[in-house]
């Protein structure tokens, strides 16, 4: 019964009964199946659109999950894999390699900013996370500077799920069943300049701004004391709550602040790098110089999993001599298939000037984002690159947002459900303040742009009338 001919003739009624029945779904209630009516099956992909098991076609608002950069359907990229299998389907990194391992290595390390030349491959973006963690305690354990391990980070940002991650991650909500959580995280402002004033900035420019919240991240250094701070990690945009953006000069501050106190600034790019910001990494995009750089998704557009982290010559230097050893890895990390396929996505990138594309197109991406604005239910749009958010409001006067009941019903019980019926696949977050989430693959255009804006208008209108 396991064959690929019986998985392709099963009917949906089956497919919704073994998943009602056995799929454990992930960051969902479970109840959809167990007390609903089931979970859509998504069945194809192709180019920006995909499919369900009833044949309905969607445009993929948000690239699967900040995934699928070059778009689905992408035959080179499967026949990358299957060519990688049959000559070394698998082997491990540990005190071992591959070529593809090596030259995936190579390639992100050429692409890194500044002297970021060694790269620790994971599985994924919460891996990537947990590495720079624990390299950074390890690190100033092994320079001789073992008190320093607690790290920095922002409000309602997420950064992963495994327990080192968690401690980094600015949800409360998402930590608090899993308590107690690894020690030594401390959060400060995000960069949310619509609610800069409820972060208790005073008032004035967006860079203004940016200088305030960087500033808070030297206050919280010198209030844990510079000598226990390992690291401070921020997202170049910040995903949760609904894309954030640095004001101007925001990470050059963070940086002159980081080599005040002799700490590690770690840009997290599991959703940023590869295009998304219309550049390989958007440390670049935004002119700074990390210590480490985290990556995932994107690498290889979701066609394999993989994830990493980039890391300094400083940091590399006492574990490349003598006996010295990171205690730490994953068994299909830098997988010889993965990093085939992402050797193949690169290549796609480069032949088809994606990055490039994305720089060219998201102006008007905005543009056409912010036309929704004369609707009463929009707040804010706010993002870059191919990363948007729209903040919905009660009030756009006095931006008041909505409340826990009001939040439910109107993101879980109407317009996440609403918006895949008119054929769009997009993210409604109330992680933070309530938003719709864009990130479709790098691939789309103007023409997509307004296929987009104009689901989103009908959708929110009526939301709007429901309120």
């Amino acid at each position: 019964m396991s064959t690929t001919t019986d998985r392709h003739a099963r009917t949906e009624a089956e497919l919704q009964g073994m998943a009602r029945d056995h799929l454990w779904m992930h960051f969902a209630r479970q109840s959809v199946m167990t007390e609903g009516p089931g979970v859509p099956i998504i069945v194809k992909g192709e180019g920006h659109h995909i499919w369900d098991s009833q044949g309905k076609k969607y445009i993929d608002g948000l690239a699967g999950l900040f995934v699928v950069n070059a778009g689905h359907g992408r035959r080179r990229l499967a026949e990358a894999s299957a060519k990688q299998a049959e000559q070394l389907a698998f082997f491990p990194i540990w005190s071992y390699a591959h070529p593809a391992a090596i030259e995936l290595a190579d390639r992100i390390a050429g692409y890194a900013p500044g002297d970021l030349n060694h790269v620790f491959f994971s599985t994924g973006g919460g891996e990537a996370v947990e590495t720079a963690f624990k390299l950074a305690k390890q690190y100033w354990k092994t320079v001789g500077r073992p008190m320093k391990h607690k790290v920095i980070s922002r409000a309602i940002a997420y950064h992963g799920t495994p327990q080192g991650a968690l401690a980094i991650t600015g949800l409360p909500g998402m930590k608090q069943m899993f308590e107690p959580i690894t020690p030594g995280g401390f959060r400060v402002p995000n960069t949310n300049f619509y609610r800069a004033e409820e972060q208790g900035f005073p008032g004035g420019t967006e860079e203004e701004f940016g200088k305030w919240a960087a500033d808070r991240i030297e206050e919280m250094i010198q209030f844990e004391g510079p000598e226990t701070v390992a690291a401070v990690f921020l997202e170049p945009v910040q995903n949760s709550g609904g894309c954030f953006p640095p004001p101007p000069g925001y990470f050059q501050r963070v940086r002159e602040i980081c080599d005040k106190y002799d700490v590690l600034l770690v840009s997290d790019e599991v959703i940023c790098a590869f295009g998304r910001i219309g550049e390989f990494f958007a440390a670049d995009a935004y002119g700074y110089q990390p210590d480490m750089i985290t990556f995932a998704k994107a690498v290889t557009s979701g066609y394999s999993p993989l994830g990493g982290t980039v890391v300094s010559d400083r940091i590399y230097e006492p574990f490349s001599h003598g006996n010295a050893s990171f205690a730490h890895g994953y068994t299909f990390a830098g997988h010889p298939v993965s990093a085939a396929v992402a050797l193949e996505n690169l290549d796609i990138f480069e032949e088809e000037g994606l990055n490039a594309h994305v720089r060219e197109n998201s102006p008007i991406f905005r543009r056409t984002l912010e036309k929704l604005t004369d609707l009463p239910i929009v707040g804010d749009v706010r993002g870059d690159g191919y990363f948007f958010g729209i903040e919905l409001v009660k009030d756009k006067t006095t931006k008041q947002t909505f409340d826990e009941d009001e939040s439910e019903r109107l993101l879980r019980g109407f317009m996440s459900k609403a918006l895949f019926d008119a054929g769009l696949y997009c993210r409604a977050d109330d992680r933070g303040d309530p938003v719709i989430q864009l990130a479709p693959p790098l691939t789309i255009g103007p023409q997509e742009f307004v296929e987009i804006e104009q689901i989103l208008r009908g959708v929110l209108t009526e939301a709007w009338a429901r309120l």
